[in-house]
């Protein structure tokens, strides 16, 4: 696939499928896969566009990774379970080319903003994500569950803070809300982002929740109660338009009196949004 995209990708050696790939759109991207014949991609419900007809659809019990399927049912079980705590489907899609030649499949992020394509080997194999962020990705990643166990994620974090953790060496589309921001953290560098916005970041950085700042701020701010402290190494990804906020803003202008949900995701789910005057 010729593009001038610079998130045309052309394959590279690595144990998951190395599909080709072309991210196409601004504001309201889709991401075109290229398989050769044998070769898959797994995708969540809900984001398929269009395939070539050569390219045959199937529903599989849990993530699709070579980890499940090497691990027979188990296996299928706890991937299908880490999927469902992170709030997915206990199933993902997986769309293999089963002719000869070249054919191609397509997906859609639900919200406006930007597809991000990110190799896993060219971060240790690791990427932390919110917990709604995949869209799709090689054959042979595993889609797994990144708990945060600091005491004050434990404590006032609640469910918003486990996220997704994408393992392996293949490629993986992670969808982001709005503009996307790329930090690259020194060792100790620290970077303090609301929790909604933060969209990905890499196993070496270090993830704690801090308080926004005392009650004045709390009350009269705006924010949310806490945010999130990220100390590098590493690479951190920021999402100017989460979600939630656009959800919140839509709801604010829709229903009378509906608030406004800011800082969402730093607060302590319905608790929070009681204390920031959303309910």
């Amino acid at each position: 696939m010729a593009s001038n995209n610079p998130w045309h990708h052309a394959r590279s050696a690595s144990i998951a499928d190395d599909i080709d790939f072309d991210i196409k759109g601004q504001e309201l991207q889709f991401v075109e896969i290229e398989l050769d014949p044998g070769e898959s991609a797994v995708a969540e419900a809900g984001a398929f566009v269009w395939k070539d007809a050569s390219i045959d659809m199937t529903t599989v019990f849990g993530d699709g990774s070579a980890a499940a399927n090497e691990g027979g049912f188990m296996g299928k079980l706890l991937g299908a379970g880490k999927r469902l705590i992170t709030g997915e489907s206990l199933f993902i899609t997986v769309f293999t080319h089963n002719g000869s030649g070249k054919a191609r499949v397509a997906f859609a992020s639900p919200t406006p903003g930007a597809i991000l394509p990110i190799k896993l080997s060219d971060v240790g194999g690791t990427l932390i994500c919110q917990k709604d962020s995949f869209l799709a990705a090689a054959r042979g990643v595993s889609i797994g569950i990144a708990f945060q166990r600091k005491v004050m994620t434990g404590l006032f974090g609640g469910e918003g803070f486990i996220m997704q953790k994408l393992e392996g060496d293949g490629w993986v589309f992670v969808q982001m809300g709005g503009t996307l921001v790329e930090r690259t953290l020194a060792p100790g560098e620290q970077v303090h982002v609301d929790t909604g916005c933060l969209a990905a970041y890499t196993a070496g950085v270090d993830f704690d929740l801090v308080t926004a700042g005392g009650v004045k701020s709390v009350l009269f701010g705006g924010e949310g109660l806490f945010f999130a402290r990220l100390t590098g190494p590493g690479k951190v990804w920021i999402q100017s338009l989460p979600f939630a906020r656009l959800a919140g803003r839509i709801a604010a202008a829709a229903i009378p009196g509906g608030g406004q949900n800011r800082g969402e995701g730093s607060a302590l789910g319905v608790l929070g949004d009681f204390i920031q005057g959303n309910n």
